[in-house]
């Protein structure tokens, strides 16, 4: 019963709940790049290299022709199916590059131009203080030197009589 104590404290972690969500949501994604690949870049791609169905190129490993992919498919003939493999790799290029921009974006929102840092971590106890502080609150030690006018007593000399 212990493990599916565990079991369930992971499953129900933020994090796993997240995953979860991005690979649906990922998915769903997929289904759309898909489309824009197959239905929208490829048929321009094809038409430009003289009218080519980049989902119909093949090639037939048996001795009996067909006339489509999808005919030698339904005979059940071996075939290599390099038309389809061009559309997934430019496939994966199109998820790549999304992703990338997506990053991207999101590594500008989180970079705010002009955001001073208003913390630093003390060099002895590594703890977190604030930037303009000059002695640790934690240890104690000092930051920085002492910039301010520091005032001695005055130096008192004797004489010998």
């Amino acid at each position: 019963m212990q493990v599916v104590k565990e079991f369930r404290e992971f499953a129900m972690k933020g994090s796993v709940i997240d995953m979860g969500i991005g690979v649906i949501i990922g998915t769903a994604f997929g289904k759309i790049v898909n489309s824009l690949v197959t239905d929208i870049i490829m048929p321009p791609i094809g038409l430009l290299l003289g009218k080519v169905d980049f989902s119909n190129l093949y090639i037939n490993l048996t001795n009996t022709p067909y006339r489509s992919l999808a005919e030698a498919k339904e005979m059940g003939a071996a075939t290599i199916n390099y038309g389809m493999f061009l559309n997934s790799i430019l496939h994966f290029g199109i998820v790549a590059f999304a992703t990338f921009l997506t990053i991207r974006q999101i590594n500008k929102i989180r970079r705010t131009p002009g955001a001073s840092i208003t913390s630093q971590q003390c060099r002895y106890c590594f703890s977190t203080i604030h930037t303009d502080a000059t002695r640790c609150p934690n240890c104690t030690s000092m930051l920085v030197e002492n910039k301010q006018k520091s005032y001695s007593s005055p130096k008192i000399t004797f004489k010998a009589s």
